[in-house]
């Protein structure tokens, strides 16, 4: 009687187990796909990845012509506005003298010397912020004057000196005064003019940092509409 009544403890346990694993199982199953449609859901949501579109040899993001139209009505409105940063120089009197190497080697020269005596006033071309004032060995008297949207930084060098007052951090509006045409730096003392220089660069780059340069002479000279 005893060994009948163990032998009935012995598969009630073994039914228990294997019911108990069972809904284990069925449990995991059900979290599964419980989890399995709220990753599908949250990925619903997010925006599609962007493709891939090729422009010659290099692969562009969807979008990537709209950004280059931008870029193009940038330099549009730019040049429609820019200002010839020596006064009395008109757009006639411009030589363009982007690609002139300099040093004796294939460096380009990258900037746009306007010609004028020493002392003529020099203003700034664009409104912006000056981020860097100082005396460069190459450079002479030099002024970096962020542009509004920061993704310009015009350069001024070879000034003969600063306008009174004008410092680093301060905002100038176009056509303020900035200094005056000279020789400073490495320019040629019987040749006195300003380099100036048109950078594109990203809001987040320092000064200093490389950046691409754009012709001063396409955006100063343009013709007539």
């Amino acid at each position: 009687m005893a060994s009948a009544f163990a032998e009935k403890l012995q598969v009630a346990a073994i039914t228990a187990t294997l019911v108990s694993a069972g809904w284990i199982v069925a449990g995991a199953f059900y979290l599964d796909r419980e989890e399995s449609a709220q990753i599908a859901s949250e990925a619903g949501d997010r925006e599609p990845a962007q493709p891939l579109r090729q422009a010659g040899d290099v692969s562009l993001p969807a979008g990537a012509n709209a950004d280059l139209a931008q870029a193009s009505t940038h330099s549009d409105d730019e040049a429609a506005t820019l200002m010839i940063p020596v006064m009395g120089v008109s757009a006639s009197d411009l030589e363009d003298t982007f690609s002139d190497e300099r040093g004796g080697n294939t460096q380009l020269h990258e900037a746009l010397d306007i010609a004028a005596d020493t002392g003529t006033t020099v203003v700034a071309a664009a409104p912006g912020t000056i981020e860097r004032m100082f005396r460069s060995d190459v450079g002479g008297n030099t002024v970096y004057v962020r542009s509004v949207d920061e993704e310009t930084i015009y350069y001024y060098a070879h000034l003969a000196a600063y306008a009174e007052g004008l410092n680093e951090g301060q905002q100038v509006r176009r056509g303020q005064r900035l200094g005056t045409v000279g020789s400073t730096g490495r320019a040629d003392p019987a040749s006195p003019h300003l380099h100036f220089e048109v950078m594109r660069t990203t809001p987040g780059a320092e000064w200093w940092e490389p950046a691409t340069s754009v012709n001063p002479y396409n955006l100063l000279v343009r013709p007539a509409q």
